[in-house]
C-alpha cells in the first residue's frame, strides 16, 4: 500500500508540474518556470522526489528522512492555506484546479503514507531536518520580495510582508514549522 501511495504522489505531481508548461493548448517554457517560485510547487516536487525514492529503496534511511522532510514541507503548505491564505485570498481559489491537489490531496497522501506505513524512530536532529525547506525558502522569499533590485523583485504573492510585517511572518512560519517537526517526531516515536 505504501508503494502505491508514494507512486500516486509522484505521478500526480509529475502530471501537475507538466501542466504548468501548457497554456491555451500550447507549451510555454515561461509559464512553467514561473510556477517554481512558489513554495507550494517546490514542496510538492520535493515530496514527489522523496516518494519516488521510497518506492525504489524504502529501507534506506536517507530516503526515509527525505520523505519526512517532503511531508513536513507539504504539510506546511496545507496548513498555511487553511490558516492564512484561505482566509485572506479565499478558500475557493486555494482549492480549485491544480491547487486542490497541491494544497490538499498530495499533503494528505504524504501524511497517510508517512504515519501509517513508514513509522520509524526519529531523533531530534532528524526532526530538525524538516525545517530546512521553510528556512531556505524564507531566505529566498525575503530577498526576492524585499531586498532584490526593484526590477528583479517578486510580488508579495503570499502577503507575508503586508504592512511591512515580514519579521512577524518569518518568525511565525519558522515557529510553526518547528512545532510541526516536533509533532511529527512525537507521533513517529509513540
Amino acid at each position: 500500500m505504501d508503494i502505491l501511495l508514494n507512486a500516486v504522489i509522484f505521478v500526480l505531481t509529475l502530471i501537475l508540474v507538466a501542466l504548468f508548461f501548457k497554456k491555451d493548448g500550447e507549451w510555454h517554457l515561461s509559464n512553467g518556470t514561473r510556477a517554481f517560485r512558489f513554495f507550494t510547487v517546490q514542496s510538492n516536487i520535493l515530496c514527489a522526489a522523496a516518494a519516488l525514492l521510497m518506492c525504489m529503496a524504502p529501507s534506506l534511511r536517507w530516503a526515509w528522512t527525505l520523505k519526512y522532510t517532503g511531508t513536513v514541507a507539504v504539510t506546511v503548505t496545507m496548513l498555511t492555506v487553511f490558516l492564512f491564505l484561505g482566509p485572506t485570498l479565499g478558500y475557493k481559489k486555494m482549492f480549485t484546479g491544480t491547487e486542490l491537489y497541491m494544497h490538499l490531496v498530495t499533503p494528505l497522501l504524504a501524511i497517510v503514507s508517512f504515519f501509517c506505513f513508514e513509522k520509524r524512530p526519529m531523533s531530534f536532529v532528524t526532526a530538525l531536518s524538516g525545517l530546512l525547506p521553510v528556512a531556505l525558502y524564507s531566505v529566498l522569499y525575503l530577498y526576492k520580495v524585499i531586498y532584490a533590485p526593484e526590477d528583479r523583485r517578486w510580488d508579495d504573492f503570499y502577503g507575508f510582508n503586508r504592512g511591512g510585517k515580514w519579521p512577524i511572518s518569518l518568525v511565525a512560519m519558522l515557529a510553526g514549522s518547528f512545532a510541526l517537526c516536533m509533532t511529527f517526531m512525537l507521533l513517529q516515536n509513540s
